[in-house]
């Protein structure tokens, strides 16, 4: 009778499982068909070249522009800015933490790492206002600091958290017969760091890049507060920019329901999610090649 009932919460928990699996694919599927749908309503009424390659946004004037040029390099130019910050840094501390803090500094360090992940994208932002950007200002001797540097900063900040912890744990795995061995024949602990641990742990490392490039690129209310919102081309890190997730929170609760400038903003939401999804192949294509490369 037991052996039965145990049988029955096995099956009954992996039809649970199952759906619960199902189930996420078809809110994925849902919410890409919701894109898919109201961006053709907008690409009757503008063609996708225009909208991909135009050098102005602006839908709400005289003669409406819709391109999306100008956002979406933007968001790019800030993503990018981000990662050049974190990818040192958080791989850095990640390798820290790892080989070299001593257990009492580690208990320090890794719960205020993760703590920092649960700071509020709003006080980010406002921490940007009133600290990050008129430092810039002054440094760079600008009327103000709400650009695309300021944005990247703080964008790194946030995805810190994320590439420390799974980088840390991918190093973490690392056998320690790889470095028993890199020892064993007189490699210090720098060169055994560098030569043999970060590029066996380095599809771990990719994965962690990728989810805080996806964490940069999704962010909205840090970059709407700090970066500018200038609907411009971006020429450099100390231009006012304004991103695609910015637009979207910006203009979707004052633009007028079914119109073009409504199924302008899910032709953008449709864009940034294919800039993301191939940012997360890209990340799988390059953790496959890692992946096969040590199993050679």
């Amino acid at each position: 009778m037991k052996y039965k009932t145990r049988l029955s919460i096995d099956l009954l928990f992996k039809y649970i499982f199952k759906v619960t699996g199902l189930l996420v694919l078809v809110l994925l599927g849902a919410i890409l068909a919701m894109l898919v749908y109201n961006s053709a309503a907008f690409f009757l009424d503008v063609r996708p070249t225009d909208f991909i390659t135009g050098l102005e946004w602006n839908p709400t004037g005289a003669s409406p522009k819709y391109g999306i040029l100008p956002l979406v390099l933007s968001t790019t130019l800030v993503t990018l800015g981000a990662m050049a910050i974190a990818i040192p840094l958080g791989i850095g501390t990640a390798a820290f933490i790892a080989e070299y803090a001593g257990p009492r500094l580690k208990n320090i360090l890794k719960p205020t790492i993760e703590m920092l992940a649960a700071i509020p994208s709003v006080v980010i932002g406002f921490l940007g206002i009133v600290v990050v950007g008129p430092g810039i200002a002054n440094m760079a001797d600008l009327a103000n600091g709400l650009n695309a540097l300021n944005g990247a900063i703080l964008l790194a900040i946030m995805a810190l958290p994320t590439i420390i912890t799974v980088a840390e744990d991918a190093i973490h795995a690392v056998p320690k017969t790889y470095k028993e061995a890199s020892y064993g024949v007189g490699a210090t602990k720098w060169q055994t760091l560098r030569k043999i641990i970060i590029p066996a742990a380095a599809p771990g490392i990719i994965a962690a890049v990728m989810l805080g490039v996806g964490r940069a690129i999704g962010e909205t209310m840090t970059v709407l507060m700090a970066t500018g919102n200038a609907s411009l081309l971006p020429n450099g890190m100390f231009a006012s920019v304004k991103t695609m997730t910015a637009t979207i929170a910006i203009e979707m609760g004052e633009v007028p329901y079914q119109t073009t400038h409504y199924y302008a903003l899910y032709a953008i939401a449709a864009v940034l999610f294919i800039m993301t999804l191939v940012a997360n192949m890209l990340g799988e294509y390059f953790i496959n090649r890692f992946r096969k490369y040590h199993a050679a």
